[in-house]
């Protein structure tokens, strides 16, 4: 596990596990807290060191868990507060820390502080959420569009006034700018703490502060007709505004009165604009989520510039943080394809700076295609045909190749693919070499090597397929090959020396492998490489 102390997060590896899709205790067909519990043991023996749950708080459900309705209890769907206490108490007893999903940004329409806000426009919670006049002609506010399709303005009836929501009409924003308001999430974040919480990823972060003059946002010159509507304009006036990072800061300050707790700020943003949520001398988010890999073209100078371009944009101090998966973006399986998800896999627990794992993605699930009436997910039903669905990637945990994979007695909320009966924990635990293997075996060789934990990133230079880079520590050295390709790649560099040992391939077949100056790559095939 990692070493403790305040920087634990630093030498972790995080694990992101959604509920409703890890494992059903109950036999309703949705995941719950008992049922992560029972798993514990399979979490614990991957050699992760924290689990970040998705929301787990009570929620109408429009966007699952994402539209929350009471920030300091636990939706019945997923159990109690003393099931939580249990899972909380369990998981530290494993060495494990628990990190909580808080959504800061808008709550569910059903919340009790929106249903005050919207009784009356002299409410005293009236201005804890964005309302505007109509227009003289009646019609928005402004341009502003939702995350999830059409305007961004809901009128009220009963008001007479717009109200805003960056995402589901049953989403409506917090007003950020209101003191009442940030205090309001600083106690939530104080009750969470309080019962031992070892931090938060921060949902939308950059979207907490909206310009406040409320001017239009401009037109995205760059869209393609066919893609997501929200598209069509630039978020410059809706979205990461200068303001927000003294709200960022504020988190850190609620965080840092407790020991050992990390703060994870949510940002899809460029990389100039991504490195600012670290804030003035680091007070702003630890680990501000570094998305990089989750579109990038796959090809090894495309990664290869990317790391280069992130690790020279860090702050001084700042430490990176590494994403290959998450409950909104195509599984990486399906991404890169099955061969180089065992190379992906490589990459993200040999670069520099702390990896986060989505479940099922060291088993190697795919995006599985949801038929139209099995849909679930609301972006998907508001803009059909556009393949924006996230279901795909939310599909229930496979852990055997019984009728519902092990997930539940019932039909899943979401349906399984076919290959789960072979595409399974019980299945590729029992072979040596499969991708689960692989994911074990490369979190226990990071752990015991210090050059990967906290040794400089060293690229070493290649062409073609061929990504290679140096990790070095404390007089001591390895090196990480990677073929992006399908073909073979003969690898020559003086970086690799007469006598160098392959530590590990992820084919798992080389271990302890001599080279004599040269280094022959399969296709698709990484390698380790310990320097004599």
């Amino acid at each position: 596990m990692a070493q403790g102390g305040d920087n634990w997060w630093r030498d972790g590896i995080f694990y992101q596990i959604y509920p409703r899709s890890f494992q059903d205790s109950n036999g309703d067909g949705v995941g719950d807290l008992a049922g992560i519990l029972r798993r514990l043991p399979y979490v614990k023996s991957l050699g992760v060191d924290a689990i970040w749950l998705s929301p787990i708080f009570p929620s109408p459900m429009a966007d699952f868990g994402y539209d929350i309705s009471d920030y300091t209890g636990i939706e019945p769907l997923f159990g109690t507060m003393a099931d939580f206490d249990t899972l909380l108490a369990a998981a530290h007893d494993n060495g494990l820390k628990l990190i909580l999903d808080l959504v800061p940004n808008h709550t569910s329409d059903q919340h009790p502080w929106f249903i005050e806000s919207r009784s009356s426009r002299d409410n005293p919670k009236r201005d804890w959420y964005i309302w505007r006049d109509p227009k003289p002609d009646g019609g928005v506010p402004n341009n502003w569009l939702s995350e999830f399709g059409g305007s961004a303005w809901a009128l009220d009836e009963t008001t007479g006034q717009y109200y805003y929501h960056a995402f589901l009409a049953q989403q409506p924003d917090l007003n950020w700018r209101n003191p009442e308001v940030r205090t309001a999430i600083y106690d939530v974040m104080r009750f969470w703490l309080e019962k031992g919480v070892d931090g938060f990823r921060v949902d939308v972060i950059w979207h907490l502060i909206k310009d406040s003059e409320f001017r239009d946002n401009p037109p995205n010159p760059h869209y393609v007709e066919g893609r997501p509507p929200n598209e069509k304009i630039l978020t410059q006036y809706s979205t990461d505004q200068d303001e927000v990072h003294e709200v960022i800061a504020q988190m850190r300050r609620v965080t840092d009165a407790y020991a050992a707790r990390v703060l994870i700020g949510e940002i899809y943003l460029p990389l100039h604009r991504l490195m600012a949520y670290y804030g003035n001398d680091l007070t702003g988010a630890q680990m501000p989520f570094n998305f990089a890999l989750l579109s990038t073209f796959w090809s090894a100078r495309s990664i290869e510039t990317i790391v280069e371009d992130y690790e020279k944009a860090l702050p001084k101090r700042a430490w990176p943080n590494w994403v290959l998966g998450n409950h909104d973006r195509p599984r990486v399986a399906s991404r890169v394809g099955p061969e180089q998800a065992r190379v992906a896999a490589m990459l993200l627990l040999t670069l520099r700076g702390t990896p986060t794992l989505y479940y099922g993605d060291e088993i190697g699930m795919h995006q599985l295609a949801i038929a139209p009436e099995d849909v679930q997910d609301p972006f998907e039903k508001n803009v059909p045909g556009l393949g924006v669905g996230r279901d795909g990637c939310r599909t229930p945990m496979q852990w055997d190749s019984s009728n519902y994979a092990g997930f539940s007695e019932a039909r899943p909320w979401l349906p399984l693919p076919e290959d789960h009966i072979r595409e399974n924990v019980v299945d590729l635990e029992a072979d040596p070499r499969s991708i689960l293997s692989l994911y074990r075996r490369l979190i226990a060789f990071r752990r015991t090597c210090q050059p990967l934990v906290s040794g400089d990133y060293h690229p070493i230079a290649a062409q073609g397929d061929l990504l290679i880079y140096r990790r070095a520590a404390e007089g001591k050295a390895i090196i990480v090959a990677l073929n992006l390709g399908r073909e073979p790649i003969a690898v020559t560099t003086s970086a690799i020396r007469f006598g160098s040992e392959i530590v590990l391939s992820t084919f798992l077949d080389r271990e302890g492998e001599r080279l004599e100056g040269v280094l022959d790559l399969r296709g698709n095939e990484g390698v380790i490489v310990a320097p004599r």
